[in-house]
């Protein structure tokens, strides 16, 4: 078998066997397949697509490639990932709400690049929390408290991580194929019994259309099912933030307040349905209702707070009840009129001209900038009237930040 002739075949749109995905991803793992042919195969992919059963496969082979995580208690295992938007910090209130209920949400979560927040970059606002926990660790930290959120260890899907960066600059990144593989290998790595997907859509997110979020909500959830791991996906619209902070320290405060009951609606509500949707996947809820009215309560006696501030502290991060954030400056509308559209790029481009997100992995990160959004799509808006709160290190970042946002707001 030769990577050439797979790669011939995926060109001239043949499904690919079992056998030659498993062949050509061994061999990029090896590095037997150069990174010239696995750039040509990723294109190939990109143009020709595969059917269900070949993610599949491309999902399973990927995954077998590292490890798996070990099951640390009899507790049924869960987990959720969202395709990535401004203001998306679901999993910092989702993973130890969801604890609360004898689940288990050992969550391998990213950092930030190019407008979409990491939530590892938001944790580590935290002084002194630890992302880099060991297998051994991970484990230990479920059986004593439930919930766990770090980043990937070494040996889970080293696939995954040579191919990454490869797509990112061969152009394949748009590939539902090589979307999918990315994200399930990772999570069934986690070793679940149940996944709920947010599959978001919009001028924020990475899929703009929902037409296309849904295309990869269907496969996502169809890798899932061929896996044997119970796979739900909620849509959400990201044609504006998430609640009404983004920054790093801004959605930790912001999350806080959700885990004391409070925080913006739509945050919230988009929260609990993905709550909920796992409570009644693994039996613990008859139904959304009821899962919803149980997670409330959570909210509202303080324990999902407490499960949250345990999962901190045992990271290593100094939990406090609000960060502090680089000093706030009013940005003004300069007219009246309805406000008719967010531009979800350029607000994330603001963003990381603050210093609040990257560019290249190797950036580093201001934890105390971003943005407070004071109004929403729709509202009525007076000329002066304060639009965002810019929290920003440097007048000339600032500056530059403004210039963006004036750009990034329709009002008319």
């Amino acid at each position: 078998m030769f990577a050439s002739a797979i790669i011939a075949n995926k060109r001239d749109g043949l499904s690919l066997s079992r056998e030659e995905i498993e062949f050509i991803i061994d061999g990029f793992v090896a590095n037997t397949v150069p990174n010239y042919q696995m750039s040509a195969w990723a294109m190939a992919v990109l143009c020709r697509g595969m059917d269900s059963r070949e993610i599949a496969d491309l999902t399973e082979c990927m995954l077998n490639s590292g490890v798996r995580l070990e099951r640390a208690t009899d507790r049924p295992r869960v987990d959720k990932h969202s395709t990535g938007g401004l203001g998306d910090k679901t999993s910092l209130i989702l993973a130890p709400l969801v604890a609360c209920f004898e689940l288990d949400v050992p969550m391998l979560s990213g950092r930030g690049l190019g407008i979409t927040g990491g939530t590892l970059d938001k944790l580590e606002s935290l002084a002194g929390y630890r992302c880099d926990l060991s297998a051994s660790e991970i484990n230990e930290q479920l059986r004593s408290i439930g919930c766990v959120i770090t980043g990937t260890t070494p040996e889970i899907t080293p696939a995954d991580k040579k191919l990454y960066g490869l797509r990112d600059v061969t152009g394949t990144v748009p590939s539902i194929a090589l979307i999918t593989a990315s994200i399930m290998s990772k999570k069934l790595a986690e070793s679940l019994d149940a996944l709920v997907l947010d599959v978001k859509f919009g001028s924020g997110a990475f899929m703009r259309t929902r037409e296309e979020a849904d295309q990869l909500a269907a496969s996502l959830v169809q890798t899932g099912d061929r896996m044997q791991v119970k796979t739900q996906a909620i849509m959400s619209d990201m044609n504006q933030p998430l609640g009404r902070m983004v920054g790093n320290a801004c959605e930790v405060n912001e999350s806080i307040d959700l885990l004391r009951g409070g925080g913006p609606e739509d945050a919230r509500e988009l929260t609990l349905k993905l709550c909920a949707a796992l409570l009644v996947a693994t039996g613990k809820s008859k139904s959304v209702e009821e899962a919803i009215l149980q997670l409330v309560d959570k909210l509202e006696s303080g324990e999902a707070l407490r499960r949250f501030q345990e999962m901190v502290e045992y990271q290593g991060g100094k939990f406090c009840d609000e960060l502090p954030l680089c000093k706030a400056t009013e940005f003004v509308s300069d007219r009246s009129g309805v406000l008719s559209a967010i531009d979800g790029q350029l607000l994330g481009q603001a963003v990381i001209e603050l210093g609040g997100g990257r560019r290249e992995l190797s950036d580093a990160v201001d934890h105390q900038v971003g943005f407070e959004m004071l109004v929403r799509l729709g509202d009525k808006i007076d000329s002066k009237q304060p639009l965002v709160n810019i929290f920003a290190r440097t007048d000339s970042s600032r500056a530059v930040a403004e210039q963006i946002l004036r750009k990034a707001m329709t009002i008319c």
